[in-house]
């Protein structure tokens, strides 16, 4: 077979009314780079095909089949939230075969909507959008016989809405600069998604430029006049994301109203161009101003969703809650024990979407205010649900994903722990009666739980988190930099907050570390807390010392040791948790008046943070933070 890459085609001829067509998807059979699994493109049933980025060959008696993660069309989605009642499937064919648009319903069973002996010549099949609202999905499958057949110049239209909408992108960057200009590059490298954007801006907190990089000054020069790149103090992401959502929509559109959607970028994801255009087309027919978000992809395991979509228990400080139905955790080029292909058929409702990659309508702001300067952690999470508030739903959607760095990979002893706990209590006291004894119950477990476990220092930045709440708004004051210095200086004097190699370990040689295995978990929680309390604090432990993995250090096993090197999520090296009686003694009984504060004061502070929000999240507040919060 030559290689389809080499040879190309121009676009296939056009109609009369294509020009009033807008392509809501391109057919993609292969990643923006080699590394990515072609499978989540386009899978080979059977024979052979040589799979590209825009086209596909396929040998002679094969059969292929775009019935995967980002060769399907959402049907479903469109069909709920979406104002378009048709999408057609374009392509252009060289050589001899069969083209089927297939179709799925909620539980996975395809079914045939067209068909097309093609030889030579464009094709165009189309398909109501009126059989999906549960689920179900729009595929291409392609099947020869004695000849082979090329595929390409694949896209999914439909009829061009009465109004445009504008599209930009705002990244936000700290100290990241080669990987913001790696996103860049990707963002910008396909001329199909550049063509979908009004701007492209950068808000660097750093002090590691990103225009210090030679691969800025490309991105500049490709973009033009709509490359904008602003630096400010580090506010966190909500700040960065922020600035960019405030320079574009307080601008207006390009016609000055706010048809305007504005689609937040992390700096250190790996990019998928597609993201731009079915994000952008999505919210062009959205029947109602619509927040909209990719899925996330998992970095290391490139073929796993994080979750199909999510949603938050705030009275629980808790998020990243799989929606019911949803896949989570899950590989999505595999198959089900039924037969069916896992590629998400039914559709599911989103409490919230992660800002990763989410498309943020103008509208929304105008409703609901700008985002909280809650530094970072929870700020997506209580944007969407003040945006539910306002009318404004959340959609995430499947076959819009973007690589980020696996979250079970990330340590959860950091410093980012504070906002995270803070600001969980915050969106609690904002979208919900804030139940104030549920919340210390939780609060108060996770204390028992890091103290026992010698977690000292991320018991200690609970604490904090805790009292900062009670403190009221004035905590936002400056945007979030004084709290994150004063939590950095807070943890750095708990030794077991600090990684090192495990060849380094202190005070741990190589036989000091055999593997400790940890037995399951307790049945009666309460009863083990206060006998693994009392062992440590008596000194009666049953393990002098050891290493315990990642994935087994939960508090009941961590707690039997004296000192213990434990793996960090990430692999890279292990923390040395050391028994310490009198840090146990301290941070209690500091977490026990805290908690007591919160019982009494917790109702009151709630509703401060409710009476502030409007002013927190408004133009002149953030005005005021992005000039250094004078």
């Amino acid at each position: 077979m030559t290689n389809v890459a080499e040879r190309s085609a121009p676009r296939p001829t056009p109609e009369p009314g294509d020009a009033e067509r807008l392509v809501v998807a391109r057919g993609l059979f292969a990643g923006p780079s080699p590394e990515l699994p072609e499978d989540l493109y386009l899978e080979v049933e059977t024979g052979r095909a040589e799979r590209a980025r825009r086209a596909v060959r396929v040998g002679a008696w094969s059969r292929v089949s775009a019935n995967t993660y980002f060769g399907r069309f959402p049907a479903s989605y469109w069909q709920r939230w979406t104002t378009a009642r048709e999408v057609r499937y374009e392509a252009r064919v060289r050589g001899v075969g069969r083209i089927a648009l297939r179709a799925s319903d909620t539980n996975g069973v395809p079914r045939t909507v067209a068909v097309r002996a093609a030889r030579d010549e464009d094709v165009r099949l189309a398909a109501p959008l009126d059989r999906f609202l549960d689920g179900g999905g729009l595929w291409i499958e392609v099947t020869t016989a004695d000849d082979e057949l090329v595929l390409d110049e694949a896209r999914w239209t439909v009829p061009a809405p009465t109004t445009r909408r504008a599209t930009s992108v705002v990244i936000c960057t700290h100290n990241r600069a080669d990987d913001c200009v790696a996103t860049l590059q990707a963002l910008t490298g396909e001329q199909d998604a550049v063509d979908v954007l009004h701007q492209v801006l950068v808000v660097d907190q750093g002090t590691d430029r990103v225009e210090t990089r030679p691969g800025h000054a490309e991105v500049a020069a490709r973009l033009g006049s709509r490359f904008r790149y602003l630096t400010q103090p580090n506010l966190g992401g909500s700040g960065g994301f922020t600035r960019g959502l405030h320079e574009i929509v307080e601008a207006g559109g390009p016609r000055g109203d706010d048809a305007h959607d504005v689609i937040f970028m992390d700096d250190d994801i790996r990019c998928e161009p597609e993201v731009i255009v079915r994000l952008a087309a999505f919210a062009h027919y959205t029947a109602h101003p619509t927040v909209v978000g990719a899925q996330m992809l998992n970095l290391l395991h490139p073929t796993q969703v994080l979750a199909g979509a999510e949603y938050a228990v705030p009275e629980e400080l808790s998020n990243g809650f799989v929606s019911p139905g949803a896949v989570g955790e899950s590989d999505v080029t595999t198959f089900f024990p039924d037969g069916t292909k896992n590629v998400q058929d039914r559709r599911v409702d989103a409490g919230y979407t992660g800002w990763w990659s989410c498309l943020i309508p103008a509208e929304l702001v105008r409703r609901a205010g700008y985002p909280l300067p809650l530094f970072f952690q929870w700020d997506d999470v209580e944007y969407c649900y003040r945006a539910r508030a306002h009318g404004v739903p959340t959609v995430t959607l499947p076959g819009a994903g973007v690589w980020h760095a696996d979250f079970p990979w990330k340590d959860w002893d950091d410093w980012h722990r504070y906002f995270n706990l803070r600001n969980a209590m915050i969106t609690a006291a904002l979208h919900t009666d804030f139940p104030t004894s549920r919340i210390v119950r939780t609060l108060g477990d996770l204390l028992a739980r890091y103290l026992l476990a010698m977690n000292y220092g991320l018991a200690a930045t609970l604490v904090k988190a805790v009292e900062d709440f009670l403190r009221g708004p004035e905590v936002t004051e400056d945007g979030g930099a004084s709290a994150t210095q004063a939590v950095r200086g807070l943890r750095s004097g708990h030794g077991e907050t600090v990684a090192h190699r495990v060849d380094e370990a202190p005070d741990l040689g190589p036989t000091q570390m055999p593997i400790v295995r940890s037995g399951p978990e307790p049945t009666r929680t309460r009863l083990v807390m206060a006998k693994r309390a009392l062992q440590q604090a008596l000194g009666r432990t049953p393990h002098h010392e050891g290493l315990v993995g990642a994935g087994e250090a939960d508090w009941w096993h961590i707690a039997l040791f004296d000192r213990v090197a434990v793996t960090d999520a990430g692999q890279g090296g292990v923390r040395i948790r050391r028994r310490d009686p009198e840090a146990l003694r301290t941070i209690g009984r500091d977490g026990a008046r805290v908690l007591w504060r919160l019982t009494r004061e917790g109702s009151a502070a709630a509703q401060r943070w409710r009476a502030a929000a409007p002013v927190l999240g408004s133009s002149d507040n953030w005005r005021r933070l992005f000039r250094g919060g004078s």
